[in-house]
């Protein structure tokens, strides 16, 4: 059991290519990070609650109708980058998690 709710250095922000994602352990967590070309960090949980595995980091981002997503690469739902929430069914949604680079290093929060 983690007791922890401070920041957790993940990698370095280099490590990452823009638009585009990866994945990461966060404690016993998968988190999907994703690093836009705007230098922009977010983060959501790697599992799609709809097809029932760890393929967020494989989705692809778009903007839709304003809102900045990632699509699931199963069944293609659109989730928001900053909410989580799917768009297609307003029941479902992914975690959202606190990130942020420092001094070249991406850090993220439980």
């Amino acid at each position: 059991m983690s007791t922890s709710s401070h920041w957790q250095e993940i990698c370095a922000l280099d490590d990452l290519s823009p638009d585009s994602g990866v994945c990461a352990l966060l404690d016993d967590k998968q988190v999907a990070i994703f690093y836009l070309a705007s230098g922009e960090l977010y983060a959501i949980g790697n599992h799609d609650p709809l097809g029932k595995a760890n393929v967020m980091s494989r989705g692809l981002l778009a903007e839709v109708d304003g809102t900045l997503t990632v699509s699931s690469p199963l069944y293609r739902h659109h989730y928001c980058l900053s909410s989580g929430r799917c768009l297609q069914d307003e029941r479902v949604s992914i975690p959202t998690y606190p990130v942020r680079a420092v001094n070249g290093k991406v850090q993220l929060r439980p």
